[in-house]
């Protein structure tokens, strides 16, 4: 799927923030532009107060990698740039070099679909200081929404316990892009189908709807509109019943009902979009059950997230399919994921990778240092925990100790032999070469689902999960922190 090229344009390469591009030309002036460098986009910490993430966004990143270039009307658009004296921004001979830059990185990310956690890389890009850093903004923009809306929609799956969810939340979501990454992300997720039809063109997903309160009042009555609805769609019959008087909008879907049997067609489902929606699904299902109609299902949306419906589940709501709009594609209560893209190594002109490490005095924001991998370990099929480690780093079979990066006294031995390994960074680009094989979109959608039954049920809580195990593996604590301990010496050497 050339998701740029069939809705917007073959390249997105302006889309990034303007000190991408003043400080690609300042590397380029200075001679470093070629230099080989090291970033990683990981995120601080789970969304939602949430106990795991979805990682999504792949497919966007590797379709604007493969289109990535400078177009004329973009040359065009940097050349009229000025600085405050009125001289170009940007000089006639670097303007020619990004004319002919073309993407040539190494990328290593996390499979869509797979469970991620906090500090761990989930995109590491080896290429040209230029490169790298031009990639900056536009992978953050394309990873951060679509993992923090596939993280939302998982949850809110978790919560329906198997019932169906269908996504419907294009008209809230924030603009085009907003709708449909939304849409691909929630069905990443889990949510079983979208309102989206874009996204069902773009993507294929399945779509699905009914009709609007606005059906209901073009006719007289209720009942009309339903008659009508029946004769367009026979095959289709989910019935809005709330307009009036939600009881008796189901009495009304069940005269529709009765009606289509006759022609060998059945009710589908009635839908409550407003009030107590635990009262009125118990209430209809009952009535529905007196009618015959048992297959019935009932359908529920108004505000839901996952919180309304646990409450919901508590209360033994009669509901068999949860319709979510609003607080999964905007991610009510949480609007950022927050991801970052951090430089951590770089090729010294020996041609020796020097780890590089950011000092901050909150111990969550400074990086981890080297060129690094993550490895999860299993038993018995569960995953029990994540090890960041450097690349090239034996890891010895007697077993090996990893640390929580911002809580050193959180420690965990990990016996190798003794547990199933998988490396989670796969070779995405070579050289600029894709060497993934894409998956499908049900193929995301199901690892995303087959990832979630490997972590036990404590990580998947709504409220209070229990931390899943995330450390660096011994020597790359080590590094980390005598690099932090030379840093702050320096600093306070030239204060």
């Amino acid at each position: 799927m050339k998701i740029t090229k069939d809705l917007y344009q073959n390249n997105l390469s302006l889309l990034t923030d303007f000190y991408q591009l003043t400080m690609a030309y300042a590397y380029w002036k200075s001679g470093k532009g070629e230099q080989e460098a090291v970033f990683n986009l990981f995120f601080r910490k789970n969304p939602f107060e949430g106990g795991f993430s979805i990682a999504a966004g792949l497919d966007y990143v590797i379709d604007f990698c493969k289109n990535f270039r400078f177009s004329p009307a973009d040359l065009d658009y940097l050349q009229e740039m000025k600085q405050s004296d009125e001289s170009p921004m940007f000089a006639p001979a670097f303007l020619e070099y990004l004319k002919n830059l073309r993407f040539t990185c190494d990328i290593d990310a996390v499979e869509e679909g797979t469970v991620v956690f906090p500090n761990a890389p989930m995109v590491r890009v080896k290429g040209t200081l230029i490169q790298c850093q031009l990639l900056e903004t536009p992978l953050l923009n394309l990873i951060n929404f679509q993992t923090l809306i596939a993280t939302k929609a998982a949850r809110i799956n978790l919560a329906a316990q198997g019932a169906p969810v269908l996504e419907f939340g294009l008209r809230r979501a924030q603009g085009i892009d907003g709708g449909l990454a939304a849409s691909r992300a929630a069905y990443i997720g889990g949510c079983a189908a979208t309102s989206n039809v874009m996204a069902g063109k773009l993507f294929g997903i399945p779509v699905s709807g009914t009709h609007a309160h606005s059906w209901i009042l073009s006719f007289d009555s209720e009942l009309e509109a339903f008659t009508a609805y029946a004769d367009a769609f026979p095959n289709h019959g989910v019935y809005l019943v709330d307009t009036y008087d939600t009881l008796e909008g189901v009495k009304n879907a069940i005269s529709i009902g009765k009606q289509l049997r006759e022609k060998g067609k059945e009710l589908l489902g009635v839908r409550i979009d407003s009030g107590d929606l635990a009262y009125f699904s118990i209430q209809a299902r009952a009535m529905l059950d007196e009618a015959g109609f048992t297959s019935t299902k009932v359908y529920a949306s108004n505000d839901l997230d996952e919180y309304i419906i646990s409450s919901l589940k508590s209360q033994d709501a009669a509901i068999d399919v949860w319709g979510v709009g609003t607080k999964l594609v905007t991610a009510y209560d949480q609007p950022a994921l927050g991801a970052v893209y951090k430089l951590s190594a770089i090729k010294n002109e020996n041609g020796n990778w020097e780890p590089k490490v950011k000092v901050s005095q909150q111990s969550m924001k400074i990086n981890i240092p080297g060129v690094h991998n993550v490895r999860r370990y299993f038993s018995n099929g569960k995953a029990v925990a994540d090890m960041i480690y450097l690349e090239g780093q034996k890891i010895e079979a007697k077993g090996v100790i990893i640390i929580d990066p911002n809580d050193a006294t959180r420690r965990k031995r990990l016996m190798p032999a003794f547990y199933q390994q998988e490396e989670l960074l796969k070779p995405i680009f070579r050289a600029g070469k894709l060497v993934y094989e894409l998956p499908t979109l049900q193929q995301i959608r199901e690892r995303a689902s087959q990832q979630l039954g490997s972590f036990d049920k404590t990580h998947q809580r709504l409220i209070h999960p229990h931390v899943y195990p995330v450390g660096l593996e011994e020597n790359l604590h080590h590094l980390r922190m005598d690099l932090v301990l030379s840093a702050k010496k320096f600093e306070d050497e030239n204060k």
